[in-house]
């Protein structure tokens, strides 16, 4: 092994999920997510000797931002069905994985802008000028993106409970 091998292999071992879950929030997608974490960690290790005594999280999460935000201006596109899959309905089905598929969904209905927004926001709890650095847009547009966004979940989540309540709960 290299020199800092070791340490770069802590490095992943300590953050690889919350990059892998942050990447699926961004894309959707499982496959997806693994892949560009797996990038960010890829090039994360290119640059390990200069990162490695700052912050690597921060250096690995602008990465993965990049390299989904390029993936966005680059879709591939690949359709492996023309048939969705069914959302699973039923009432046996643990609370918090219902809740993941549906935040999972609303996620979607937003714009790649916004959802980059929320997830830098309140997923990884930057502040405004943070998100506003890492996605090169200005404080007012990081404020204004991000109201939008909690929005339109708001009107998701009130249509969410709506149906929960009206179904006989």
């Amino acid at each position: 092994m290299a020199r800092g091998d070791d340490e770069f292999a802590e490095f992943v071992r300590a953050s690889s999920a919350r990059l892998t879950h942050a990447a699926y929030l961004l894309t959707g997608d499982r496959h997806q997510a693994e892949d560009a974490a797996q990038t960010a960690f890829t090039r994360t290790y290119a640059a390990w000797s200069r990162v490695r005594h700052k912050d690597a999280y921060g250096y690995a999460r602008t990465v993965l931002m990049n390299h989904v935000i390029d993936g966005w201006r680059r879709p591939i596109r690949e359709y492996a069905t023309e048939a969705m899959p069914d959302r699973p309905d039923r009432a046996d089905v643990d609370r918090a994985v219902t809740q993941r598929a549906w935040l999972t969904a609303v996620l979607k209905t937003l714009t790649d802008r916004e959802r980059a927004v929320v997830v830098l926001r309140h997923f990884f709890d930057l502040p405004e000028a943070e998100v506003a650095r890492e996605l090169g847009v200005s404080l007012g547009t990081v404020k204004s993106t991000n109201s939008r966004a909690l929005a339109k979940l708001r009107i998701e989540a009130a249509t969410e409970d709506t149906l929960i309540g009206g179904s006989g709960r």
